[in-house]
């Protein structure tokens, strides 16, 4: 069996954004009955959270939404490029970060953004910080991931079946 294509969704500090982006396309994932083909991590361009779990925000509103997270904190580095297939940025910030971090140009080409895949974005691509705000900052960043969600299935799915 080949291994799994696998996605890793990055925000900054990985307790907010990114572990939500991770539940709601691991569900998507996993009732698209592709659980054993895409593997799906999460991960923030700093380390100012490591070891610790997701927001309790981000975690009261994905488990009121039905998803579950299990989530511990985690810096992205650089040599992670190379196991990864698609590295998904949360804002424009986070995807100049993470392009410099990139050692090579073929492995730049690797990170997008999440709104990108989202026909109806329009033009601001980026997924609201919801840290410094109130509970419903996180209900409504979850629904700005679910909205991008469908369509990166959709995208991962084509791309494996090009590759396959």
């Amino acid at each position: 069996m080949a291994a799994p294509y696998t996605v890793c969704f990055v925000c900054t500090g990985n307790i907010c954004r990114s572990p939500i982006a991770a539940s709601v396309f691991r569900a998507r994932v996993t009732s698209a009955g592709l659980g054993g083909l895409i593997q799906v991590q999460s991960a923030g361009t700093e380390g100012w959270h490591e070891g610790r779990p997701a927001d309790p925000r981000a975690v009261s509103v994905l488990d009121e939404h039905g998803y579950g997270t299990s989530h511990t904190a985690r810096q992205f580095h650089a040599s992670w490029f190379s196991r990864l297939d698609l590295v998904i940025a949360l804002d424009g910030g986070h995807l100049r970060e993470l392009r410099r971090l990139a050692p090579s140009t073929p492995e730049a080409s690797k990170v997008r953004l999440l709104r990108s895949y989202d026909p109806h974005a329009h033009e601001d691509l980026d997924v609201p910080d919801p840290y410094y705000g109130a509970r419903e900052d996180f209900a409504e960043c979850l629904r700005t991931v679910e909205a991008a969600s469908a369509w990166l299935l959709a995208a991962v799915r084509a791309e494996m079946e090009c590759v396959a």
